[in-house]
């Protein structure tokens, strides 16, 4: 199960349990996969228009997930697992929309 650092870190202390069985992800990065595929999902169904107003909208999105993983690598402070989770949500949902959004500018550019 190595291979599944190249993903995430896994700590444990950073990742939900069930059961006594650990998450293959940790908890922030479970937010964020959690949130690509509800998006992923819901743009199959729904035309979304990926104007700039969406996509600086996106980059704010990932700001809570950046602050929150920067305090806690530099010190500062000391995040859980459910505040690491909802971080990964927010930022899931603008990372998902940056990488639709650059899928439809290159579509459209060929």
């Amino acid at each position: 199960m190595d291979y599944l650092k190249l993903i995430c870190h896994r700590k444990p202390e950073r990742s939900f349990f069930i059961n006594g069985y650990q998450f293959p992800v940790c908890a922030r990065c479970t937010g964020f996969y959690i949130m690509f595929l509800i998006y992923f999902i819901y743009t199959y169904f729904f035309y979304v228009n990926y104007n700039h107003f969406l996509i600086l909208f996106s980059i704010l999105l990932l700001i809570p997930a950046v602050v929150d993983g920067t305090s806690q690598l530099k010190g500062l402070r000391e995040s859980n697992n459910y505040l690491r989770f909802f971080t990964g949500l927010i930022g899931g949902l603008g990372l998902g929309i940056i990488i639709k959004a650059i899928k439809y500018y290159i579509l459209i550019l060929l």
